[in-house]
């Protein structure tokens, strides 16, 4: 795997590293030594799966907050999306900025967001798959999550929202806490 750091501070970007033969390929998606010497979590609670059947649908933008905040790594497995990863580290020097990588099937890239950072996504094409990573299991009470069109933060979405949930669509402007 080949691990470039973004912007943000612990936010990677994860290339496989396909090996070829007459068969197909092979690569390595998940190496615990390999994420603990890039001093990435490596620890592994949980796996997700979300289907979405419309481009232009938007998730997030959620997180965990302490004594369970948690470190994602997500995956397109199917079509594409616009991956957006919103740094809220209080003492980060990049606090309130934000990062956007196009995750698609066809590349098999994955990005890596540490604790303390927001995650969401549109969807660029129907029918998307995405897998997630969790360092933690999720805890409801712990859950929160900002507005995906928050002036604070000024996110440039590449599609015009078609789907949303309520609860995204609906948080609070963003307080700094």
């Amino acid at each position: 795997m080949l691990f470039q750091e973004a912007k943000l501070p612990g936010v990677f970007e994860i290339q496989l590293e396909p090996h070829f033969d007459e068969r197909g390929f092979f690569a390595r998606a998940w190496c615990q030594k390999e994420f603990a010497s890039n001093g990435l979590n490596s620890q592994l609670a949980q796996c997700n799966i979300s289907g979405t059947a419309r481009k232009g649908t938007l998730r997030g933008m959620h997180y965990q907050v302490s004594p369970h905040a948690e470190a994602k790594l997500v995956r397109c497995t199917r079509g594409a999306i616009y991956d957006v990863v919103l740094d809220l580290r209080s003492q980060s020097p990049k606090f309130k900025e934000w990062i956007a990588v196009r995750l698609t099937a066809e590349k098999r890239n994955m990005i890596y967001i540490p604790e303390g950072c927001a995650h969401g996504f549109q969807t660029l094409d129907d029918d998307v798959e995405v897998f997630y990573q969790m360092s933690e299991f999720y805890h409801p009470e712990s859950a929160r999550g900002v507005r995906w069109d928050d002036p604070a933060f000024q996110i440039a979405w590449p599609e015009k929202v078609e789907v949303i949930s309520e609860r995204d669509r609906t948080y609070p402007d963003f307080q700094v806490p």
